[in-house]
């Protein structure tokens, strides 16, 4: 997957400004059933929100490292507990700017 650019990203942030998290990541960390559920909701939207609760900014980092990992998705933001997520579906939903 190739990097997104400033412009793409730019793009995508403002597309995920509205969206609500459909994946809550909660005191039992990220198990295999919250990974499935990333991945099908990826699939479908292709850029997507899911909040992370953790107090600990390194266990949020690295959460959010694992998903990115094993999504094979792209961060395209994190603001407080929020993580924006983009991964691009075989049928394209979002047209990124070039």
């Amino acid at each position: 997957m190739s990097k997104l650019s400033k412009t793409q990203l730019k793009f995508l942030r403002s597309k995920a400004h509205k969206l609500k998290p459909v994946v809550m990541i909660g005191d039992k960390g990220l198990t295999e059933n919250v990974l499935e559920e990333i991945n099908n909701a990826l699939n479908h939207h292709e850029l997507i929100k899911i909040r992370i609760r953790t107090e600990e900014r390194e266990d949020k980092k690295s959460i959010i490292k694992a998903i990115c990992d094993k999504c094979k998705a792209q961060e395209v933001q994190v603001i407080g507990h929020i993580l924006a997520l983009y991964r691009r579906s075989d049928d394209a939903k979002i047209i990124l700017p070039k």
